[in-house]
Parts: C-alpha cells; structure tokens; sequence
C-alpha cells in the first residue's frame, strides 16, 4: 500500500502538523510531539508488514499514541475543537483497521 492512499495515516500526519501549531506547557509539549509523530511511525510501519498479526501489533501501538494525544490534549486545555475532532476522528479509523478481520 502507498502511504499517500492510506487514510489513517494521512489522517495521523494531518493530526502531527495541527500539535506542532499548539501552545502546550514544555512539559507537554515534548510528550505530544513525540506521542503525535508515533501514530503515523507506527501506521507506516504496520502497513510495511506482511502478516496480520504484525501489522495488527503495530496498529494498535498506533492506537496507544493516539489515546496519549487525546490525554495530553484534554490536560493542556488548549487545543481547538478540530484538533480534538481529528483525534477522535483517527482513534475510530485506528479501530476499524484494529478490527478489521485478517485477508
């Protein structure tokens, strides 16, 4: 698969460059940057897997940093309602890939 034809991980990526725009304590900051830029990591790499299994593994690691995201976003209280949107919006994509049944 191509990475430009995968949705999750656009979305995953759409998601990256909205934190970079977000004031964020420094404590925070560090986590979310590394937290946002593990989705799409973990996405791109999953996709690079031939068996389920592996790619299941990496998805839902894709699934941890997206939940961290969502927490660190709900602690700085900052981010506007798209950004939290986009989140929601990738966990459920995140989800459905999760669930998928094997090919």
């Amino acid at each position: 698969m191509v990475l430009s034809n995968f949705r999750c991980f656009q979305l995953a990526s759409r998601l990256y460059r909205e934190c970079l725009e977000l004031e964020m304590p420094s404590h925070l900051r560090s986590q979310l940057d590394r937290a946002s830029s593990s989705i799409a990591l973990n996405l791109a790499e999953g996709v690079g897997r031939s068996s389920y299994k592996d790619q299941r593994h990496f998805f839902t690691m894709a699934m941890g940093s997206t939940k961290e995201v969502q927490a660190i976003l709900a602690l700085g209280q900052t981010a506007p309602e798209t950004v939290i949107d986009l989140a929601d919006h990738l966990a459920a994509s995140i989800h459905r890939l999760i669930k998928m049944p094997p090919r």
